[in-house]
Parts: structure tokens; C-alpha cells; sequence
């Protein structure tokens, strides 16, 4: 009895450091690059190898996040990159969501820190599958369906196309296109929250914070991590729901040489979300 007790801990031992690094690599990894890519729509102006005649600092951002999103798409290996990168999530998916439905909270009558986080740490995972699979569906998978206006996303015209469908129109705001920037705003947020959070329990899981002060000192720190990625969502949404669309294609048409934009009518049987699109000229 005691032996299949001790083989039943090992392997609860062994899972629980898979899940904590899992959610740390590949995940946490592509979460900080994800971020830090989608930003520079904000502070990409700063880029000067991207300057040409007539190119403002908004021009500059959008042609170093359109730069910067051509490279990922035309990775060496990419294919192998997303089958590693769905099959973590998948693993901390599944397994997170077994820890969360079989663990017990008491936030009710202890409204400590540490009970409030890890109501969140569960209630953000649950969100967080949730976002990931509508971010997927609609940039990757194609269902524009679920987009406002039917805007369909290209990666050789992402600035342009994501930021109408966060607006919902290319012309202007609709009450829908708000309700997708909401989602993204909390959906994104969300994300960050369950790393960051993460990051420190992953610290406890792995025996490398064991004392009060150690695990303080580390949360301070995972703290800042959240905010900085924090800071850097925000910039993303704002700068994609604020920019001007019609500048956003001039700019994406100048770096490509040629008219990669199709109308709304062509647009739907021609574009797919891996970037191969049918171009007008």
C-alpha cells in the first residue's frame, strides 16, 4: 500500500513541475514575445532601419510590427514551433483546469492575498483558454463570423486588419468593434495576471523561494514582470484600435511594393488566416 502511495506522489510531484514549466516554456516565453512584437504599433517609431522618405513616427511603427510579423510567419521550422507551442497549452490546459475543478478556496472566510490570488489564478486560466481559443479561431483559423464586419486578418496586412477588427469597420468604431477591444483589453490582461502569478507559485513548486521572505522578495518581482507586460498590452490594443487604417495600408502597400489589399467582397474567398492571399495588382 505504501509503495503505491509513494508512486502516486511521485507522479503528482513530477506533474506539478511539468505544469508550473510548461506555463513558463514554452508558454510564458511566447507570451513575453507575442506582447513585445504587438507593442511596437506603439513605440516602433523608435526604429530607424525602417525609415523611408516620407515615413512618420506612426509609419515607422506600423512597418516594424508588419517587419517583425512577416519574420514569424516565414520561420524556419514554424510549423514545428506551433505544434510544440499547442501541445503545452494543451497539457497546462487540461491539467489546470484538474487542479481548479479538485482544489478547494476559502476566499470566503479568509480574504487573504494569497486565497484572493489564487481565486483569480483560476478564474484568469478559465478566461484565459477561453480568449486564446477566439484569438485563434479568428487570426488563425479564419471564422470571421466571429468578427465584426467580417474583417479577415492577414499577415501581410496586420496592422491594418487587426485594427479593424478591433474597431470593427476600417472607417470608425462600432458598438461591436468596442465589445471585441473590451474582450481583448480583459482577455490579454487576464493572460498576463495567470503568468505573472504563476511565476510565482511555479518558485514555491520548484523549492526555489522556502522561506516568507524569499517568496515576498520574489513576488515583488513577479509583480513588476506583470506590470511592464501589463503596460505593453495596453499600448498594443490602444495603438491597433487607434490607428488610422487608410495610413495603415499606404504603409503596408509601400513596404510590400505592390496593392496587397482586396475588397470586402473578394476578401472573404481569397485571404486566409496563414497569409495567402490573391492580390489586386
Amino acid at each position: 500500500m505504501s509503495e503505491n502511495a509513494d508512486s502516486t506522489q511521485n507522479r503528482h510531484f513530477l506533474l506539478r513541475r511539468l505544469h508550473s514549466l510548461s506555463g513558463i516554456v514554452p508558454i510564458g516565453v511566447f507570451l513575453i514575445v507575442h506582447l513585445v512584437t504587438n507593442s511596437t504599433i506603439a513605440w516602433g517609431g523608435l526604429n530607424s532601419r525602417v525609415d523611408q522618405e516620407g515615413f512618420g513616427w506612426i509609419d515607422r511603427s506600423i512597418a516594424t510590427f508588419q517587419h517583425e510579423v512577416s519574420f514569424i510567419n516565414n520561420m524556419p521550422l514554424l510549423l514545428l514551433i506551433e505544434i510544440t507551442l499547442w501541445s503545452a497549452i494543451g497539457f497546462h490546459s487540461i491539467l489546470g483546469v484538474y487542479y481548479a475543478m479538485s482544489g478547494k478556496g476559502n476566499t470566503g472566510a479568509y480574504k487573504y492575498g494569497g486565497n484572493l490570488r489564487y481565486a483569480l489564478q483560476r478564474t484568469t486560466g478559465y478566461f484565459g483558454i477561453f480568449f486564446i481559443f477566439y484569438h485563434v479561431a479568428t487570426l488563425r483559423w479564419g471564422w470571421t463570423w466571429l468578427i465584426p464586419g467580417d474583417a479577415v486578418w492577414s499577415h501581410e496586412a496586420a496592422s491594418s486588419t487587426f485594427a479593424a477588427a478591433l474597431r470593427g469597420s476600417p472607417e470608425e468604431f462600432t458598438a461591436v468593434g468596442m465589445v471585441v477591444a473590451v474582450f481583448y483589453f480583459f482577455g490579454v490582461s487576464s493572460l498576463i495576471f495567470h503568468f505573472a502569478n504563476g511565476l510565482w507559485s511555479a518558485a514555491i513548486t520548484w523549492g526555489i523561494t522556502i522561506s516568507r521572505p524569499a517568496q515576498k522578495r520574489w513576488g515583488f518581482m513577479c509583480a513588476g514582470i506583470g506590470a511592464s507586460l501589463m503596460i505593453l498590452a495596453w499600448m498594443s490594443i490602444i495603438g491597433f484600435a487607434t490607428l488610422d487604417y487608410d495610413r495603415a495600408v499606404e504603409v503596408e502597400n509601400a513596404m510590400h511594393g505592390e496593392q496587397i489589399h482586396l475588397n470586402s467582397e473578394d476578401a472573404l474567398d481569397a485571404v486566409t488566416l496563414t497569409g495567402h492571399d490573391d492580390t489586386d495588382g
